[in-house]
């Protein structure tokens, strides 16, 4: 296959986090390939200049890892032309209804109550234990659409950093490639272009006080332990990550080669 020139990355001004996930190196010396898989935040905001730019990578399919309640807060997605949309809801809405209308609209002594002394990484890390290791049909049925026909792709959620970072984190490793590179790529959701903005429904200086920002910054933050857990969860219920791919996700070697084909250079 030739190698593709990867385009400048845009400046979205209604979509976070955007980014072509392709140049990503793999065990055995290939890489992903640009234009076929994209990562970002939700997509209910993009402008008329986004959407166009969007139109315009070719996309096949858009998934989108948001739950009702994500959708009722911020609406559908952008309707792209020609572009297939499919909902799989990687978390509950009545999963933590309450702990993010506290997040929102909590004061500090309740937040201190909810995320203080390691609380709020403690959530984190049991939430992406719990979507790889109980959420085994949706990521299967991602990883067979993508080697059937489902590409190019985009992957979202809210924030494009948990849900959809775990979902390019799985498809990563049937690929093969490095584990250090799927770090690199989940890490990059901090950078301050990237990050999903913090929204509280107080405005004053004591609702974004310091010791609030510090408090929720284990929710909003990227973090290489959370990673780690979820696929340490893996490795350990299936013994291994081809373990976890073949047996927790069904994927054949067959279908992996397919996989490796449509993707890799």
């Amino acid at each position: 296959m030739t190698q593709q020139v990867p385009s400048t990355e845009p400046e979205l001004a209604g979509v976070r986090n955007f980014r072509d996930v392709g140049g990503l190196p793999t065990a055995d010396g290939r890489r992903v390939r640009y234009g076929v898989l994209f990562r970002s935040g939700h997509l209910a905001h993009a402008t008329e200049e986004d959407a166009a730019f969007l139109a315009s990578l070719g996309l096949h399919t858009v998934f989108d890892f948001r739950n009702a309640a994500d959708l009722k807060l911020e609406g559908p997605d952008v309707e792209l032309p020609g572009v297939r949309n499919v909902n799989l809801p990687l978390s509950d809405p009545a999963d933590g209804a309450e702990f993010w209308k506290m997040v929102r609209d909590g004061e500090i002594d309740q937040l201190r109550g909810l995320l203080g002394d390691g609380k709020g990484a403690d959530r984190m890390i049991a939430s992406y234990r719990a979507i790889v290791t109980r959420r085994t049909a949706e990521h299967s049925r991602v990883l067979s659409a993508l080697a059937e026909e489902s590409v190019p792709a985009l992957m979202h959620c809210a924030a494009g950093k948990d849900r959809a970072g775990l979902s390019i984190a799985v498809t990563l490793l049937a690929l093969g490639v490095e584990r250090d590179a799927i770090l690199a790529d989940y890490l990059e959701s901090n950078a301050v272009h990237r990050r999903y903005k913090v929204r509280r429904s107080s405005t004053s200086a004591a609702g974004y006080s310091p010791e609030v920002m510090e408090l929720l910054s284990p929710l909003f933050d990227a973090r290489a332990e959370y990673l780690t857990a979820a696929l340490e969860a893996a490795e350990q219920t299936w013994g291994s990550v081809d373990g976890y791919l073949e047996q927790g996700l069904g994927v054949t070697p067959a279908l992996r080669e397919r996989l490796r084909a449509r993707l890799l250079d």
